[in-house]
């Protein structure tokens, strides 16, 4: 497994280095997970440091966490220990994720916008009002089952992922709702809405 341990504008020595690989190795071989590359991030915020972990998996998965204290090993423990749980979790389904699966997760390209946040920003010269884009990026679509992109977006920390559904090949989107639950968007759409 490739590690790439680094922080932002701060010295990470030898000894955390050597801490990252040995704890965070551990915690993925309990899960008899293949990763492939582990990404660690520290930085510090006032008086805490930050600890940013994503571990991809050779199955094309993601596992992320995030966590800070007053220290910086209470930081990287931390973020392990979180990941650690998303594991344990989902043990049993990446099992069946990696049994069923003969091949990685395939990823297609999507081009992602982000616009302007504020209001006043939208309405062009021309009166019109047409959001302004401050940047352009290629983002990545993987193709999953809906109960294998509930999983992948739990397993990443975020509120939201858009995949292509391996059933029918449509673009479609699970997110956490704020009533706790999650939501799943299929515009297939066999009806229309009145």
């Amino acid at each position: 497994m490739r590690y790439t341990i680094s922080g932002k504008q701060i010295d990470v020595g030898e000894a955390l280095t050597a801490h990252v690989k040995d704890e965070l190795g551990e915690t993925l071989g309990k899960y008899s997970q293949r990763p492939t590359d582990a990404a660690v991030t520290f930085s510090k915020d006032a008086h805490e440091y930050l600890c940013d972990a994503v571990v991809h998996l050779s199955t094309g998965l993601t596992v992320q966490a995030r966590a800070h204290a007053t220290e910086i090993y209470a930081a990287f423990d931390a973020c392990r220990e979180k990941m650690d749980k998303q594991l344990r979790r989902y043990k049993r389904r990446l099992k069946d994720h990696q049994k069923d699966r003969s091949e990685p997760v395939e990823f297609g390209a999507a081009d992602m916008y982000v616009l302007a946040a504020e209001d006043d920003e939208w309405e062009a010269k021309d009166g019109s009002l047409e959001p302004i884009i401050i940047a352009e990026m290629e983002a990545r679509v993987p193709t999953l089952s809906v109960g294998d992109a509930v999983m992948q977006m739990e397993l990443a920390g975020t509120p939201l992922l858009v995949f292509r559904n391996e059933k029918h090949g449509g673009v479609n989107v699970v997110h956490r709702r704020d009533d706790g639950n999650v939501g799943w968007i299929d515009p297939r759409g066999t009806g229309t809405v009145q």
